[in-house]
Order: structure tokens, then C-alpha cells, then sequence
């Protein structure tokens, strides 16, 4: 551990379905950089994003959610983060509080800290989010459980909803970090390439806008991405965008009575698309079938996973 001037390095954050780690770290960073929905799985890829102060860089490394994979995509969503936790110089391992009397989910937290954590090698720090839903004296309680049974290098509560105690959280992970100097410029928040964003964009739109199973099969590819704003202010960029999806019936979902639903999808994704880009843009999504797309090798790696 050192107590030097400058120090940077990758930060991990780890954890089950819907714990707050995209929440996080769209806190940490103070820009909404991971999509962030109140359905589990949403988050698919890892994704970069780096914190700067005078002290320290960070780059954190969130990941999808650990669960019992179902189909071909949840493997590849888990060998997502066994590599990136080859990565970590320090793992953040986020377990939410549940409000109820077990405080949080101790089978998962169990399975985290022996099958993942411990294997890894790599130091952790255990958070425990969403310290808004219990009291101090809870907090404390939770927190000397999870210090005695599993033994982390640190252990603090946080709400990463009402942005407490984010603060101590950089100052516990940045003695972890190598002695470095930054690796990126200090207005860098992410390595991931605009037409990575667009995509996530878009998918996230689609948790939003629509129910049960759709948008666990929708997968979106960004097919044309021209920037031609820049050059000539009187035309936007044009992205056009396939959007997958398993079966003719979720097609008909996506695309909805005369056209009406994909018209709000893309409507809705436009406007974050524009806000983030800083340009006007046309958005053109064409809806494709392709079958089991999430059990097969591939297609999957055509995706990107």
C-alpha cells in the first residue's frame, strides 16, 4: 500500500444483478456513462470509466451482473468479468442491503468471496450499497459480518442512489493503486468508442419502453456511424442501427401498431443520443430477426461478447 503523491490503476466493480454498480460509478464519474435500469442484466460489456483528482486516477471496470447462466450470452457475459478481474489492482465487491433481516444476501455474498473473489488472488474492498435502506447501528452490524467471515482488506457502506459516502470510497481504493502517473488525459471518462455509447443508448431505451421478455433478446449493432455535422452544420450525422431480436413475434412488439412504438423508440434514443454527442443526428433502426441469437457462439462474438 502507498501513501505517495500520485497513484493510478484499475478498480473492478463486481457483484450481483441490479446491486447499484452502474448507479456507482455514474456517481463517482458524475455522468451517466453505464445505462442504468430497474431490470437486472442490463448491463452486458464491461465498461470503462475513468475518475481523475489531484491525488489519484482511477479506472473503474464495471461489469455485468454474476448469475447462473441460463443460455450461451450469460457465459459470456461471466468470462467478461473473469478477465477483467485479471485486470483489478483492487476489486470493489458491491453487495446491496436487502431492508429485510438478513441485511443482505449472504448465499451470493458466500459464492462471491469463495468462487470468484478468493481464487482471484486480488485484494478487495466489500461495499455495501444502498445504506439508505437500514439504519446506522444495521450498517455496523453488516459491516462486522462481513469482515469476520470473509476478511476483505476494507469494508464500508454506502448509498450510491444518494451519492453518500462516495468520497471515503475513492480515499479506501486509492492506497491500493500502484504508484503511477495518470494513463489518460484528465477529460477522459471513457475508452469505450461514441458508437459503443449509441448502442448502449438505444438499448437501454428498449429496458424502458418495453415489457417481459424483449428486451432480454434484443441485442443492438450499430451498422453505419457517419459524422457528417462537423464538416457541413446544415447536415446531422447519420447512425444506422440493426436491431436484433430472436423472434418474428418480438419484432412485431418492437415495431408496434402502424409503426407507433419504434417511432418512440427511436425518438427517445435520439434525443440522449444528441445530448451526449453534442450534435444533431439522424437515427435510422431497422428491426432484424435472427434466431436463438444468445445461444449461438457466432453470432455472439459478431456482437462483440
Amino acid at each position: 500500500m502507498n501513501s505517495s503523491p500520485f497513484s493510478c490503476g484499475f478498480a473492478i466493480i463486481i457483484g450481483p444483478p441490479n446491486a447499484g454498480k452502474s448507479t456507482l460509478l455514474n456517481e463517482i464519474l458524475d455522468y451517466k456513462l453505464s445505462i442504468v435500469t430497474p431490470k437486472p442484466q442490463t448491463t452486458r460489456k464491461k465498461i470503462t470509466g475513468i475518475y481523475h483528482n489531484d491525488t489519484c486516477q482511477i479506472i473503474f471496470l464495471d461489469t455485468p451482473g454474476i448469475m447462473k447462466p441460463q443460455q450461451q450470452l450469460h457465459e459470456s457475459m461471466l468470462e467478461i468479468i473473469r478477465t477483467t478481474l485479471k485486470d483489478a489492482d483492487i476489486v470493489i465487491a458491491l453487495l446491496p442491503f436487502s431492508g429485510k433481516k438478513d441485511l443482505f444476501d449472504r448465499e451470493f455474498a458466500e459464492e462471491l468471496f469463495n468462487d470468484w473473489l478468493k481464487p482471484s488472488g486480488k485484494r478487495v474492498i466489500a461495499v455495501l450499497n444502498k445504506c439508505d435502506l437500514v439504519t446506522p447501528a444495521r450498517q455496523l452490524e453488516a459491516e462486522e459480518i462481513v469482515k469476520s467471515t470473509w476478511n476483505p482488506a476494507a469494508v464500508l457502506s454506502v448509498s450510491a442512489l444518494k451519492s453518500s459516502n462516495l468520497p471515503q470510497l475513492i480515499e479506501t481504493i486509492r492506497p491500493f493503486l500502484p504508484l503511477h502517473y495518470p494513463l489518460y488525459p484528465e477529460d477522459t471518462l471513457s475508452t469505450a468508442p461514441e458508437r459503443f455509447f449509441v448502442s448502449e443508448i438505444i438499448r437501454e431505451k428498449i429496458f424502458l419502453l418495453y415489457g417481459r421478455e424483449v428486451p432480454y433478446s434484443t441485442e443492438v449493432v450499430i451498422d453505419e456511424f457517419k459524422e457528417q455535422h462537423e464538416a457541413d452544420p446544415t447536415r446531422k450525422d447519420l447512425i444506422r442501427c440493426s436491431v436484433i431480436v430472436e423472434r418474428e413475434t418480438q419484432k412485431q412488439i418492437l415495431i408496434g401498431h402502424k409503426g407507433v412504438a419504434l417511432k418512440k423508440l427511436g425518438q427517445t434514443a435520439r434525443k440522449d443520443i444528441e445530448e451526449m454527442l453534442g450534435r444533431p443526428v439522424f437515427l435510422e433502426l431497422f428491426i432484424k430477426v435472427r434466431p436463438d441469437w444468445r445461444k449461438k457462439n457466432n453470432l455472439l462474438k459478431s456482437y462483440g461478447y
